[in-house]
């Protein structure tokens, strides 16, 4: 499976010169944890629900601050076609929670673990039916027949 198809949502930008409150509100209206800071076209960082929290209103920030002052950086990009088991790597390697998927260097979306979990507690699921079948239905083989 490619990166790609692993999306559940739109990835969603915000641009470096925006409020801390903006990025809050954009937040909050979309229902993401994390928005893309874009410098038109180019990926500069990413501002995360935590960022809002941590290196903002923790630090008594004025919600007037700019985005470009809270965002991580640098930003940990996969590319959109590359194998999903890829993002595994990269969120284990990095200590991540969300990786920006990248199309020609242009931001197409953001890749979550909770992605990942869904797609894999899908998978078991379906891998555990023919087991839950036999357990259920006490699935028996049909006897032999009896040959003289």
């Amino acid at each position: 499976m490619r990166t790609i198809e692993a999306i559940r949502r739109s990835g969603i930008g915000i641009e470096p010169e925006r409020t801390i409150h903006d990025a809050a509100a954009v937040m909050e209206q979309t229902g993401v944890g994390a928005l893309a800071v874009l410098d038109g076209e180019r990926l500069v960082g990413i501002v995360t629900d935590r960022d809002l929290v941590r290196r903002g209103l923790a630090q008594g920030l004025p919600t007037d601050a700019r985005v470009d002052g809270i965002m991580s950086t640098p930003v940990v990009t996969i590319d959109a076609d590359t194998d999903l088991h890829s993002a595994f790597a990269l969120f284990r390697t990095h200590a991540i929670r969300r990786l920006a998927v990248v199309r020609g260097g242009q931001f197409v979306g953001m890749i979550t673990i909770d992605d990942l979990l869904v797609d894999v507690s899908a998978d078991l699921a379906d891998l555990s039916r023919p087991v839950e079948g036999e357990i259920l239905f006490a699935q028996r083989d049909s006897p032999l027949p009896v040959t003289r």
